[in-house]
C-alpha cells in the first residue's frame, strides 16, 4: 500500500509539474491591448514616462534589440509598449493607474498588438486576409507582416503564453478610425471578442471588453464614429465605453502626449471600478495615486 501510495503522489506530482499549476500567479493581472494608431502609440514619449512601477510589466511583442527586449518575455512596462519604435499609448498609463492604486501584493502586466490604419477585420481570424493590405503602401503592409501576417492569431499566441505566468482580467480596444460611420462596427468587434474568449478559454463576465472612444477634440476626423462605439454595451453586455472628452489631440485623428495619459488613466479607474477596488488617494495629474 505505501509503494502504491508513493506511485499515485509522483504521478500527480509530475502531472502538476508539467501542466505548469504552481507557475500561474493568481496575483499576476494581465491585459490584452489591440486596435489601430492610437491603442499602438503616436505622441512622443517624454521624459516623465521613462519612470515607472517595477510591478508594471509588459509582454515583449516582438523582439527589439535596441530595447534589450525579446519577444514573448516580460519586461519593466517603460514605453513603447508596442513596436519597438511606437510612441506612448494608452495602454501606458492605464498600467500605471492600476498598479498605483491595487493592493502592492498584485502586478500587471500588458499584451499590446496593434496595427495603425488597420479595419477592425484584420483581427477578425476568418477574414483577415480580405483586410491584411487594406493600404497599398509599404509601411502598412509591413507592420502586418511583422505580426505574421496574421495579428489575431500573433495575439492570442503570445496570451496563450502569456497565462502560463498570470490570469487575464480584461481586454482593451481602441480602433474606429478606419472604421468610422460603420455600424456594422459593433458586430464586427463581437465576432472578434467572443473568438478571443473561446480561444483563450475566458468568460465574459470575469473578462470585461473596454473601448475607448475615438478623438472628439475639434477639427477631428472621426468623432462621428463615437455614437457608435457608445452603443457597444448593447451588443456586448461586458463592454465598458471609455470617454475621450476632454482628451486632447496633436492632429485630426490622434492625441498627444497628455491625451493618451488621461485616456489611459480613465482606461485604468473603469478598470479597477470592475475588480471592486475603489481609488482612496488622490490622483496627480499623470494618472498615479499619491500615496
Amino acid at each position: 500500500m505505501k509503494r502504491i501510495n508513493v506511485l499515485i503522489f509522483t504521478v500527480v506530482s509530475l502531472f502538476v509539474f508539467n501542466t505548469g499549476a504552481f507557475a500561474q500567479d493568481h496575483n499576476f493581472y494581465i491585459f490584452i491591448c489591440f486596435g489601430q494608431s492610437n491603442m499602438q502609440g503616436a505622441a512622443p514619449i517624454q521624459s516623465q514616462d521613462k519612470t515607472i512601477n517595477n510591478r508594471f510589466k509588459v509582454f515583449q511583442a516582438q523582439d527589439c534589440p535596441t530595447l534589450n527586449r525579446k519577444k514573448a518575455e516580460w519586461s519593466p512596462a517603460v514605453p513603447p509598449t508596442c513596436q519597438c519604435n511606437s510612441g506612448l499609448s494608452p495602454a501606458d498609463y492605464f498600467g500605471r493607474t492600476l498598479v498605483a492604486n491595487l493592493p502592492d501584493n498584485i502586478t500587471v502586466g500588458i499584451i499590446n498588438v496593434s496595427v495603425a490604419g488597420c479595419d477592425i477585420r484584420l483581427f477578425d481570424k476568418d477574414i483577415y486576409k480580405d483586410f491584411d493590405s487594406t493600404y497599398k503602401d509599404k509601411w502598412f503592409t509591413s507592420l502586418v507582416a511583422s505580426y505574421d501576417s496574421n495579428p489575431y492569431q500573433y495575439l492570442v499566441g503570445l496570451a496563450k503564453l502569456a497565462q502560463k505566468d498570470g490570469v487575464v482580467k480584461g481586454i482593451l480596444l481602441h480602433q474606429g478610425e478606419t472604421n468610422a460611420g460603420e455600424k456594422q462596427w459593433t458586430s464586427y468587434v463581437k465576432k472578434i471578442y467572443d473568438d478571443m474568449l473561446s480561444d483563450l478559454s475566458l468568460n465574459a463576465d470575469s473578462v470585461p471588453l473596454l473601448a475607448g472612444e475615438l478623438l472628439s477634440a475639434d477639427g477631428n476626423c472621426c468623432s462621428k464614429m463615437n455614437p457608435i462605439i457608445r452603443t457597444l454595451p448593447d451588443t456586448i453586455p461586458s463592454a465598458h465605453i471609455i470617454s475621450s472628452q476632454g482628451c486632447t489631440g496633436f492632429d485630426n485623428a490622434h492625441f498627444d502626449s497628455n491625451g493618451y495619459r488621461e485616456l489611459g488613466r480613465r482606461y485604468g479607474l473603469e478598470m479597477l471600478a470592475l475588480l471592486g477596488y475603489e481609488v482612496k488617494y488622490p490622483r496627480n495629474e499623470g494618472g498615479f495615486a499619491d500615496k
